[in-house]
């Protein structure tokens, strides 16, 4: 099986859900029209880092996110690895990720575990301790958002329950764009499977932002970048290629866990 993936990366308009919405429903409509099986978008894509607002912008329960995402899968008939967003609970705010199928429905929610305090996430933001692991056209993969890929146990762990392609979403900052190309092929050599990779460009008050989506082989070769510009990064990922590579460097069969 072969997937057509679509990373939307776009800037994102600080603190403005309203004009974010309009902007993704414009993106989606350029990943239709180059026939995308999988569109991924950038985490916190409705509010930005506008941490300090979220008592007043962040989405209640999720609910209006998850309907658009559902309308818009079920009208354009790809998947959606949607990005993370602001999503208000009874303990607080989660940075949460909603996987949608091309048929509209959730078959997938995971909020952020490692939260990042450079980046003051742990004074506005509640870690999540969701599985990583979901389904789609019979195909397994993980799901992690942005700072979880510096903890290489997080992500083996989705590989060791069958993941095969692991979405990776994020708020990358420019000063660390080396960090985020090497961690990134360093997490699909190691665990022979596809990276999937989608970063927001521009700045805001605080932050500038890396953009450099990639699409990443189970080689750990770069098939797919992006540029530090909005864009919509298109390439393709084959399941065959992988069990081949994995067959050629049994490094699963050769693990012996009972010493870590």
């Amino acid at each position: 099986m072969k997937w057509k993936i679509g990373c939307i990366q776009m800037d994102i308009a600080f603190g403005d859900p309203k004009q974010n919405f309009i902007a993704v429903e414009q993106w989606f409509e350029r990943a239709a029209k180059e026939q995308c099986s999988v569109v991924v978008l950038p985490e916190l894509w409705t509010t930005g880092y506008d941490l300090t607002r979220l008592d007043e912008i962040a989405h209640e329960e999720g609910k209006d996110v998850l309907q658009f995402l559902q309308k818009q899968a079920k009208k354009h008939k790809f998947h959606i690895v949607g990005g993370s967003i602001a999503k208000k609970v009874d303990s607080g705010v989660k940075n949460t990720m909603y996987v949608i199928d091309k048929d509209g429905k959730l078959v997938h929610e995971y909020s952020k575990l490692h939260l990042i305090q450079l980046m003051d996430e742990h004074l506005y933001l509640q870690a999540g301790q969701d599985e990583t692991t979901f389904t789609i056209d019979g195909e397994t993969a993980g799901s992690f958002i942005c700072y979880d890929i510096r903890f290489p146990e997080w992500l083996r762990k989705s590989v060791i329950n069958g993941a095969k392609v692991l979405f990776v979403v994020a708020e990358w900052p420019a000063p660390r764009l080396d960090h985020w190309r090497i961690l990134l092929q360093a997490r699909a050599i190691e665990n022979q499977c596809y990276i999937i990779a989608c970063n927001r460009p521009g700045s805001d008050a605080n932050n500038e932002f890396a953009g450099h989506s990639m699409i990443i082989d189970p080689w750990g070769t770069i098939t797919a970048e992006g540029s530090s510009e909005e864009e919509l990064l298109l390439g393709e990922i084959d399941f065959q290629e992988l069990d081949e590579i994995r067959s050629r460097i049994p490094v699963f069969d050769d693990r012996r866990p009972k010493f870590y």
